[in-house]
């Protein structure tokens, strides 16, 4: 198997939910020399080191100081997040079944969700002495499953569903009077008394590991963990340049990214502030001559029904990096963008093909112009082609990812000077 794929394997079995996956990163870049930071301490950097923080336990930035002064800043995005379902407060719905009180989270394509092994996974907050503290739960193995009607009952099946979230998408986990509750399990997961549970964010995941074959690779949450590892590939294997470096991961993209701690928020705009004010250089000087690259996967042409692409942008598995294209902003991309990228893609060697939706269809939008509410820099969207997007399990491209790592890489040792006229020198 390709080691990218399965170093992305690896993250994804990892990464049940955004508060693991951070907990992930963060431990892939301690082991890589990087320190962490609070955002309620003061920052003292040293030059030559590597830094991260997080915000809400679901999110991270990393950056790593430049030895001398620095010409700006080059960044990656990606999110964390994918379709789901949350556990509502009061989990358990009566009845003769045990069955879990959900909500959707984003927009999952929900057939794919049923008949599934799934499990549950998040984060408690458990009674101290003094208040409270945060704990990832994994139940781990499979425990709940949302059954179809068996054909005979519902004959109309194949003819399509309309599905109630409320009716059709509800997990079982057992029968009335089983052994244990789900507030147990989850308490027993982690090792603590029920008593002492003060709240909880728990999430569905499928459990289902991920596969490579032949010319493709299946797994849950490709989008977007897929450009989220490769993002943080090329961080960590890119040698340092007279830019800054940064890694931006974050939550809630799928619904919109307006919390505190999603691309929509102050998070990296307060972290390139802070770092700064710590170096004692100018931050809006410095975001002047930054640039970044927002890393979402996009829509291959489908195999049976390609009626759905632009017949002159269609892209598709193992061709190459998408640079993603749409005329009223939903991407970011313009010109400069991505001429620049395509200087980076051709020195790395790793292939680029480019993304507009057909023009009666409405385009989906992602990161880029969104953190650009906050920290307005030149951006391009870009990602990688898949089937499926938003399924339960998604299925991609088997180069893709090792394009998108080496891509990385090479970008982040560069540096930009840009012009007024928007010409630009990239070293």
């Amino acid at each position: 198997m390709n080691s990218y794929n399965q170093e992305l394997f690896t993250m994804i079995e990892a990464s049940p939910t955004p508060f693991h996956a951070v907990d992930y990163v963060a431990r892939q870049l301690s082991q890589a020399g990087f320190l962490p930071l609070s955002e309620a301490d003061d920052w003292s950097l040293t030059p030559g080191k590597g830094y991260y923080v997080t915000r809400n336990g679901a999110s991270i930035i990393a950056f790593r100081v430049p030895e001398g002064d620095f010409t700006g800043f080059m960044m990656s995005a990606a999110h964390l997040d994918s379709p789901t379902f949350k556990i509502k407060e009061n989990a358990e719905l009566p009845g003769t079944y045990v069955r879990l009180s959900t909500e959707r989270y984003g927009g999952s394509i929900a057939s794919t969700w049923l008949d599934r092994p799934l499990s549950v996974a998040g984060r408690l907050l458990v009674r101290t002495e003094y208040g409270a503290k945060s704990l990832l739960c994994d139940l781990g193995d499979p425990m709940a499953i949302i059954p179809n009607v068996a054909i005979h009952q519902n004959p109309t099946a194949n003819d399509g569903m309309n599905y109630n979230a409320a009716v059709d998408l509800v997990p079982l986990i057992g029968m009335k009077g089983m052994e244990k509750n789900f507030k147990t399990m989850a308490a027993e997961a982690c090792g603590v008394a029920v008593e002492d549970i003060l709240s909880a964010d728990f999430y569905l995941y499928l459990k289902q590991p991920g596969y490579e074959w032949g010319d493709f690779i299946s797994a849950p949450k490709l989008d977007d963990l897929q450009c989220a590892y490769a993002c943080m590939k090329g961080f960590l294997d890119a040698k340092p340049g007279k830019a800054m470096p940064v890694l931006c991961l974050f939550d809630n993209e799928e619904v919109g990214s307006h919390t505190k701690h999603g691309a929509a928020g102050t998070f990296l705009a307060d972290v390139l502030a802070r770092t700064c004010e710590a170096l004692g250089t100018d931050y809006r000087r410095k975001v002047a001559q930054s640039f970044l690259l927002s890393c979402d996967n996009a829509h291959a042409e489908h195999p049976n029904h390609p009626e759905h692409a632009d017949r002159s942008h269609a892209v598709y598995p193992n061709a190459g990096i998408v640079v993603k294209h749409h005329a009223s902003q939903s991407y970011a991309t313009d010109a400069i963008s991505a001429s620049l990228f395509r200087l980076v893609c051709e020195a790395a060697g790793v292939p680029i093909q480019h993304f507009a939706n057909r023009a009666d269809k409405r385009s989906g939008g992602t990161l880029g112009n969104i953190a650009n509410t906050q920290v307005s820099i030149h951006t391009i969207d870009i990602g990688l082609a898949q089937f499926a997007m938003h399924s339960s399990f998604e299925t991609a491209g088997a180069k893709d990812t090792e394009y998108m790592a080496k891509a990385l890489a090479a970008y982040y040792e560069k540096a930009i000077t840009l012009h007024p006229d928007g010409g630009y020198i990239l070293g």
